[in-house]
């Protein structure tokens, strides 16, 4: 909404233009009219919109064509004053004073026009039979109003007027040519509608209006009103009241009816209470409020933040199979401009065997996205109406900022729930099949026939009872370069290929670079155990490399045997980015991770050797 309002009056001479100013300023008729008044400024406690307010004169003997054409340029609203005792005044209204505003202006591009018909305590009858036709002709004009600056009848309501005609402006939201809401109204009604609609039935209920007029409005309608409200939609449309709520359909035509009826101020109230501006789009300072992140910190979602997802996923979840279907997932973003998960979605989270997001799934994106960017997190739940729904000033309340990681460390101990782990090795390591493993994807049997790559998989980890949410970043590099950004992270995992004897000297590299130094826990991983383990070409093999840097020995994974192998390896993922200042700190903790991995090992040889048997059989 505007912050000031800026009122040109304009007219023929003699028509009350200055006694109009004047009669509103002192209350009451100057005795002594100037040819001119200066420009006054009602502050905004006394204005009914509470805005400042300008009302500038215009003088045809004082001023020239050049400075009205300025005047014009700046004004807000334009107020074309007649005298109704005198027709030639009517005449100018259409053949010189609008041309002259709005002469090449574009449609919807066009000053806002109040008539004013000064001087009614002189004539008995109203100008207005000779008002219409303008009216209709011009869909600029806003309405007309018939006053005396004499008595000082309706002096104050053509100033709240102009007023209105600035601050709610009928031009975005209504054609009055077709007589039908503009295309961009009826969709940003629509999102309103279908925000406002908590169940999803595509009806308002009773329960669902008074929710939304309480947040609009401050007061729920009593129900009387209620009844009125839906009894004149009924007896207007064919299908706007269904099982005694509101549809879609009778939702638009209600705010139509507003807008025909001059109240369009009431529409104007919606659409800013859901964030939009004049053009009525969603304000910056609604989609994205300021949340500030230091360094070191990270965004996850808060527990209002997860309440608001679950009731999000409920909505939606129609057929309520814990899972969202492609066509749940579109309408649960149909209050988006666009679609904000892609295809890539279904290789990034856990889905069922439908392949469609599961509830699990659905949380991990949203934490993925909230981990990553979360200025785009926010921007989508201002799409979906978070600060409507839940009563907050903003999105930012849905979202906690953690406490700095070096913090973390001191203490030894973390509030945390979301973890980075770098997946890091030579190209043909298997790193994809590693982080599609993660998610309960076998990329080897499953082939997706979907082009889409993510280089993220994002899964839930038990750590000590508590529920974690680990991050693998497949890191895709160059041999022998890696950026410090690249290696940052709460854990990293350096993969090798077992059959490969120049694959581990590229991961010993990285450690030596990257990690060596640094209070980054790592955790070593041998891929392609199924294939014939070759001698490495590094000076040390990778389980003597461990141990002389106090990390853990390698662990072996195949893509052959996942649900043996890979549960321990995340799991070992996990521990070390939620407990880094025990990586290698202890034999005990370097005796327990070895006893993993040496259980690993085995259950691997041995799936291994059954799978061989199975193979001579055949």
């Amino acid at each position: 909404m505007k912050q000031d309002v800026r009122i040109l009056l304009l007219g023929e001479p003699k028509v009350g233009k200055t006694s109009l100013i004047m009669s509103l300023v002192g209350e009451e008729f100057p005795e002594e009219v100037p040819s001119r008044a200066e420009e006054i400024t009602i502050p905004a406690d006394v204005t009914p919109e509470k805005v400042p307010t300008h009302i500038v004169d215009y003088s045809e003997k004082e001023q020239s064509d050049e400075v009205l054409r300025n005047e014009i340029i700046k004004a807000n609203v334009v107020c074309v004053v007649y005298d109704v005792t005198n027709e030639e005044t009517i005449d100018k209204i259409k053949t010189k004073w609008i041309p002259l505003v709005n002469g090449d202006a574009e449609k919807g591009n066009k000053v806002p026009i109040i008539l004013v018909g000064n001087k009614s305590d002189l004539r008995c009858g109203s100008s207005m039979e000779t008002i219409l036709p303008i009216m209709n002709q011009f869909s600029e004009i806003e309405t007309c109003v018939e006053c005396s600056a004499k008595n000082l009848k309706n002096i104050s309501e053509l100033f709240y007027y102009a007023q209105k005609a600035v601050l709610h402006p009928t031009a975005p939201l209504y054609d009055p040519e077709d007589k039908q809401l503009k295309q961009l109204c009826v969709r940003a009604l629509s999102r309103i509608f279908y925000i406002s609609d908590q169940d999803n039935d595509r009806i308002l209920s009773d329960a669902e209006l008074n929710c939304f007029q309480k947040s609009c409005f401050g007061n729920p309608l009593a129900p009387q009103a209620l009844e009125d409200v839906k009894t004149v939609v009924w007896k207007n449309t064919n299908d706007g009241v269904q099982d005694n709520g509101l549809t879609l359909n009778g939702f638009l035509f209600l705010n139509t009816l507003f807008i025909q009826r001059g109240r369009h101020e009431t529409t104007w109230t919606i659409l800013r209470k859901f964030g939009y501006d004049d053009n009525l789009e969603l304000t910056d300072d609604y989609l994205y409020p300021e949340l500030r992140v230091p360094v070191g910190c990270t965004t996850e979602f808060s527990h209002l933040g997860h309440q608001f997802l679950q009731r999000l996923f409920d909505k939606y979840d129609e057929d309520k199979d814990c899972a969202l279907s492609p066509a749940e997932l579109r309408n649960l973003f149909c209050v988006c401009p666009y679609m904000p998960w892609g295809a890539e979605v279904y290789m990034t989270v856990p889905t069922t065997d439908e392949g469609y997001i599961s509830h699990r799934g659905y949380l991990c994106q949203w934490t993925l996205s909230a981990y990553f960017d979360i200025h785009r997190c926010l921007e989508h739940l201002g799409y979906l109406g978070y600060p409507i729904l839940t009563e907050q000033e903003s999105q930012t309340a849905a979202i906690t900022v953690t406490q700095e990681k070096e913090a973390d460390l001191e203490r030894r101990q973390t509030q945390r729930s979301v973890f980075l782990c770098k997946v890091i090795g030579p190209r043909g390591t298997g790193k994809t099949t590693f982080l599609q493993a993660f998610v309960g994807h076998n990329v080897v049997n499953e082939r997706n026939s979907s082009s889409a790559f993510s280089p993220y998989a994002i899964n839930t980890v038990q750590v000590s009872n508590q529920e974690k949410y680990l991050i693998l970043n497949e890191v895709d590099v160059e041999v022998e370069f890696l950026k410090a950004s690249d290696a940052n992270c709460d854990v990293a995992c350096l993969m090798y290929d077992a059959s490969d004897p120049h694959s581990f000297d590229y991961c010993a590299s990285i450690y030596k670079q990257h990690y060596m130094e640094s209070n980054i826990p790592c955790v070593l991983v041998a891929s392609k155990v199924d294939l014939t383990e070759v001698k490495q070409f590094h000076g040390t093999t990778p389980a003597e490399f461990c141990y002389k840097h106090q990390l853990p020995p390698p662990l072996p994974f195949s893509s052959l045997f996942l649900d043996s192998t890979s549960k321990n390896i995340y799991k070992r993922l996990a521990w070390a980015a939620v407990y880094p200042h025990l990586n290698g700190s202890n034999m005990s903790n370097t005796s327990f991770w070895l006893r993993v991995a040496l259980g690993s090992a085995v259950v691997a040889v041995l799936g291994f050797a059954v799978f061989r048997a199975v193979a001579r059989l055949k």
